[in-house]
């Protein structure tokens, strides 16, 4: 077991962070945070995971679904790994003298097979969110790889310490949402799809969300036709040119623009098209996840346990509320938070206290204070005080002055000149 857990540590160790840069010592995860233990930032921060290892997490997503094709069994070890659709795009450039090749290679596309389709998909995404390796726009998509499908929401061993029956609850779940929300989006000209539909309704006449849609579309006339696309997020028209996203789940009747095919909680685009369905909406893995089950605000998992904790507006598993900075047990202690973290009241007297600007001692969080511009006070007769007279202020008008305050015009002259 103890040779297990150390292999999970070591993945992406000293990995630099990509929001600290330089402060940062490189990662290394915490034992049971998804974080960094050097500057705290989330392990998506930092930039840990390797292609191989996103492939397989989205591999073992889309095993045992419709989405089969989207992924290839590795022969040595038959673990499932995700065949994205990398494209490269060639570009002639003309130079002076002779023609140098310009080729931009996505990490990520869509796959369709008609590459001018893929290529017009991806100028239809924000500049900055377009995959191109070694750009802005790859870095997000890893990011987003990162946030929106944990691996920890899908895998049990990728959790800490889950009783066998939290991994049976789990793997229950998982299913579940295979089964029912989990799909990926097509890409495809919103005028494709009516010949695609009637095929179908011709095939199948059990298939009654399709055929009812394609009922509707064969009675509009063709000036009717160009206005009956619109997107589904922003109710804008679409041209029939222009490619647009479908979601099998939500019905071929609704279609999207590339740049708003998102989660309708985070508002960012579905990394790779992957979605989840539900009430009409479309959701990243996350947040699908967290529409359905607590998720623990300590380790990031979700919580399969009947018994956790809330506090300050969010859930905790019973033996992860602790101290931010010192992992000690909060249950029943004095915590202040800081930055949304709960911090004990030692931890919080060394690292995070205000400074008394009268006796230069951290402020007990307990104690009253006075602030002014940053700068705080004991709310005592000993540390709220004239810088001049030494009168107490307490209850009196002052006149601050940077770090200093005065009772009067009188003394703040004289400190002054």
């Amino acid at each position: 077991m103890i040779g297990e857990m150390g292999l999970g540590h070591e993945q992406g160790f000293g990995a630099p962070c990509l929001k600290c840069k330089d402060k940062c010592e490189g990662f290394e995860l915490h034992f049971w945070r998804k974080i960094c233990r050097n500057c705290k930032c989330g392990q998506e921060e930092h930039d840990v995971l390797t292609s191989n290892e996103e492939d397989r997490k989205v591999g073992k997503l889309f095993e045992d679904t419709k989405y089969t094709t989207l992924i290839a069994k590795l022969k040595n070890d038959g673990i499932p790994m995700y065949k994205r659709n990398v494209m490269i795009l060639t570009n002639p450039v003309p130079a002076k003298k002779n023609i140098s090749i310009n080729t931009v290679t996505y990490e990520w596309a869509p796959p369709v097979q008609n590459q001018t389709l893929a290529r017009q998909y991806m100028q239809m995404l924000p500049k900055e969110k377009q995959p191109v390796a070694g750009s802005e726009g790859a870095q997000y998509r890893k990011k987003q790889l990162a946030k929106q499908l944990p691996a920890h929401d899908q895998d049990p061993s990728k959790c800490h310490e889950l009783s066998p029956n939290e991994v049976k609850q789990m793997e229950q779940f998982v299913k579940k949402y295979k089964n029912e929300a989990l799909g990926v989006g097509d890409v495809k000209l919103p005028g494709e799809l009516e010949t695609k539909a009637t095929d179908k309704n011709n095939v199948n006449s059990g298939d009654r969300s399709t055929s009812a849609a394609v009922g509707a579309m064969e009675d509009k006339s063709a000036d009717q036709k160009a206005s009956q696309y619109s997107c589904y997020r922003c109710k804008l028209n679409m041209k029939e040119g222009d490619p647009a996203v479908y979601a099998e789940r939500a019905g071929y009747d609704k279609l999207w623009h590339p740049a708003c095919f998102v989660c309708c909680t985070c508002s960012e685009l579905l990394v790779d098209m992957i979605y989840f369905w539900k009430n009409g909406n479309l959701y990243c893995g996350r947040h699908y996840c967290d529409s359905e089950k607590p998720r623990c605000a300590g380790c990031d998992e979700l919580i399969f346990s009947n018994e956790y904790t809330q506090a300050e507006g969010q859930n905790w598993h019973l033996k992860h509320f602790c101290c931010f900075d010192c992992d000690c047990v909060l249950a029943g202690e004095i915590y202040v938070m800081v930055n949304d973290k709960p911090v004990c009241r030692p931890c919080y007297v060394k690292k995070h206290a205000a400074i008394c600007q009268g006796c230069h001692n951290a402020i007990d969080p307990e104690v009253q204070r006075v602030t002014y511009n940053n700068f705080n006070w004991h709310a005592t007769q000993e540390c709220f005080l004239c810088s001049c007279c030494s009168k107490c202020l307490i209850g009196q008008k002052f006149m601050p002055v940077e770090g200093m305050v005065f009772c009067s015009v009188e003394c703040k002259k004289k400190m002054m000149s």
